[in-house]
């Protein structure tokens, strides 16, 4: 079980990295720029796409769970319909998004009450990078798709692909055409749809050769369709907390000022950096429970999720490590103004124990995605967002200060952990029944 789980998780591993190091490149050329509040832009645009199109991650997590069952029962057809069905849908939602592309930054920078200088570069980076929508949420699905097929490789060379052209990019058009968030949001812009042609190269590759005749009433046809939205309800719903999570704690960094919110994005992108390391070992599970679910195979169920588990906490463990080592330096390639360096250590201690605390998490959203068990997943995050996170701060501000931020977003991670323990015994193990063709 550790060989599949590795071979599994090594690739997303790998290409995991490789989205918070594009978030770190960013970051570090923007951090460098004359002014703050570039850097201040970069993180309220991130966070705004993060609502817009991780609103739609269901495309990729949904897909996975759907699309391993499916596999493990042995129905390749089902399979194909999947990704007729995902791409459908990614499309029709990225019309939507671009139709709606001015009232949702208007009611971001509302909700942001961020400085004149950060809201104009704000406006700025999402007027270029919005037409992204459509290639973003076309990745998602097909992502998704090749890690149902138990295929981690291709997603590693669709990532890391499309962020190798993204650095390139922002650091031709930053560093050499002298452009700030613009040159940012055109590399990223130009870079998804790049992506999307290596995808569907590596598809035709390896997939396009098994031929089925699939007609639009088999894509739309009633009970699968319910299924699908079923699943994918609940994840998005769970998606929508946690980028709420985040997005408030851009906006209340963001009401302590401009040093406030460049040493918390900073900080952010270390634990970006950990997560998606521990998620390589949280799409293994995606992709083996769904496999072993769809199989009925309990034993071997139970087994992946033991092995993932001890994995990603292990991973956590040194990347902890690492950051109560390196902190400061790793704080000081990010920036090199001394009051953002010196606001950052000053609440480093929260991202040093994040990496431990967030892994188990982690790893079992991607045991219930596999799983399709969805309900539960969106339960738990509704708890810790509505019923610890949000009070949390509010009662902890007047006497911890910035500290309360980093104290409510630790016990966020840390409920969501234990009430996903809980019900892993009612909700992971009953026995699924797929019909292969």
């Amino acid at each position: 079980m550790n060989k599949q789980v590795l071979r599994l998780a090594i690739p997303n591993i790998i290409s995991n990295l490789s989205v918070p190091l594009l978030g770190a490149v960013d970051t570090a050329v923007v951090g460098h720029l004359e002014h703050v509040y570039y850097l201040g832009a970069i993180a309220v645009g991130s966070i705004i796409f993060d609502f817009i199109f991780w609103g739609f991650g269901f495309l990729r997590m949904g897909t996975t769970g759907l699309v391993a069952q499916a596999f493990g029962a042995d129905n390749i057809r089902e399979t194909r319909i999947i990704l007729i069905r995902v791409l459908t849908v990614a499309a029709v939602a990225s019309a939507f998004i671009l139709l709606l592309q001015y009232p949702l930054i208007e009611l971001s920078l509302i909700i942001v009450n961020a400085s004149s200088e950060v809201e104009e570069y704000t406006r700025l980076y999402y007027s270029i990078r919005i037409f992204a929508a459509p290639a973003t949420l076309a990745l998602f699905g097909i992502n998704g798709w090749f890690l149902g097929m138990q295929n981690s490789t291709y997603p590693m060379i669709v990532t890391i692909g499309l962020n190798v052209f993204n650095i390139a990019l922002n650091l031709l058009f930053v560093l050499y055409y002298g452009m700030n968030v613009d040159g940012v949001a055109l590399g990223s812009l130009i870079a998804s749809y790049l992506g999307v042609v290596v995808a569907f190269v590596l598809y035709k590759h390896k997939y396009s050769g098994a031929k089925f005749e699939l007609n639009i009433k088999e894509v739309l046809e009633p009970v699968e369709l319910k299924k699908f939205f079923f699943v994918n309800r609940d994840i998005f719903i769970r998606t929508l907390c946690l980028i709420f999570s985040y997005a408030f704690f851009v906006a209340k960094s963001a009401e302590s000022g401009d040093v406030v919110l460049a040493a918390n994005t900073i900080l952010l992108q270390l634990w970006y950096i950990s997560a998606y390391g521990i998620d390589g070992f949280a799409f293994a599970a995606e992709s083996l429970v769904g496999r072993f679910k769809g199989s009925n195979n309990i034993e071997k169920l139970k087994e992946s999720i033991k092995v993932t588990m001890s994995w990603g906490l292990g991973l956590g463990i040194i990347a902890s490590l690492i950051y109560a080592l390196f902190g400061a330096s790793i704080i000081s390639i990010f920036t090199d103004k001394t009051e953002v360096l010196e606001a950052g250590l000053a609440v480093l201690i929260w991202t040093i124990f994040a990496p431990v605390i967030n892994s188990v998490c982690f790893i079992w959203d991607g045991v219930y995605i596999g799983a399709t068990a969805t309900p539960a997943m969106r339960n738990s995050m509704l708890i810790a967002t509505i019923l610890f996170f949000v009070p949390v701060y509010f009662v902890a501000k007047p006497f911890f200060g910035v500290h309360a931020l980093w104290l409510s977003m630790s016990l966020f991670m840390i409920i969501r952990g234990i009430t996903l323990s809980f019900w892993a015994r009612s909700q992971i193990f009953k026995p699924l029944s797929i019909q292969s063709e």
